[in-house]
């Protein structure tokens, strides 16, 4: 571990580099708590990936919401600094236990039916990290609306880049009004993960990304996101992999610097 970084801050670092990039910008005294929160939304992502049934990921998304209201959190990597940040009035609990509760659409065997209802899984997950981000951030009302819209964006760009992968895995959050289009199910899907290219295709091109807009310094950390969701739903949009690299870096590091993200 580096000098200086702390342990949720390498844990942010190992499983969601491109948010710990980003929250490099937020003020010291803020930093720690959105690691937190960050880490938070990478649990709360992975409970269905590390779980061989529904009834098990249900499971632990209850843990998680226990953990979350506990007055004493459990000894946990995640879950004490998390408590730590809820103690300090940084982290809303009601906002994180909201956040959990999204996460049960992911638990349903028949996956998610339109793109209406699956905007709206991308607004109350990954969206809602980007709000709960801005509040601690210290966000007005209509600078948390257009973070909402960042997060939602990353959301989609994230989901689109691994859904091959997760389809391998026997898991397609695509909607299925979206697939039908294709000529797919999700069983056809899950079985030829490849034939989801068009679907990826589409779905990136009706992506309305929010045009760039200057930001305060002290809410570049949650604004700046925006710069990787938009290179990869232009890349996704036009069929390319939007495998992360140093030019994805160097535009945010420019974003950061002209306060426009």
């Amino acid at each position: 571990m580096p000098a200086g970084l702390s342990e949720i801050g390498a844990f942010v670092r190992r499983h969601d580099p491109d948010r710990f990039f980003c929250a490099l910008f937020a003020p010291p005294e803020q930093r720690e708590a959105l690691f937190a929160l960050i880490a938070l939304h990478h649990e709360l992502g992975r409970v269905r990936a590390a779980a061989s049934h529904p009834l098990a990921a249900a499971i632990r998304l209850q843990w998680w919401r226990d953990a979350i209201a506990a007055s004493t959190p459990p000894r946990h990597e995640v879950a004490t600094p998390l408590h730590a940040a809820i103690r300090a009035g940084l982290l809303d609990r009601e906002a994180l236990l909201a956040m959990a509760d999204a996460r049960e659409v992911e638990l349903a065997e028949e996956g998610i039916a339109t793109r209406t209802e699956f905007t709206a899984y991308l607004r109350r997950t990954h969206g809602a990290l980007a709000v709960a981000a801005g509040r601690l951030l210290g966000a007005a009302a209509q600078e948390l609306a257009a973070l909402e819209a960042i997060g939602t964006l990353q959301g989609l760009a994230g989901l689109l880049r691994a859904a091959p992968l997760w389809a391998a895995r026997g898991r397609c959050l695509l909607p299925r009004d979206a697939l039908a289009e294709a000529g797919l199910d999700p069983q056809a899907a899950l079985a030829e993960p490849e034939r989801l290219t068009p679907v990826i295709r589409a779905l990136a091109r009706e992506a309305a990304p929010p045009l760039p807009r200057p930001w305060p310094p002290r809410l570049l950390a949650a604004a700046l996101p925006a710069v990787f969701a938009r290179r990869d739903v232009r890349r996704l949009a036009a069929g390319r992999a939007a495998q992360r690299g140093t030019a994805d870096r160097l535009a945010v590091l420019w974003a950061a610097l002209r306060r426009c993200a």
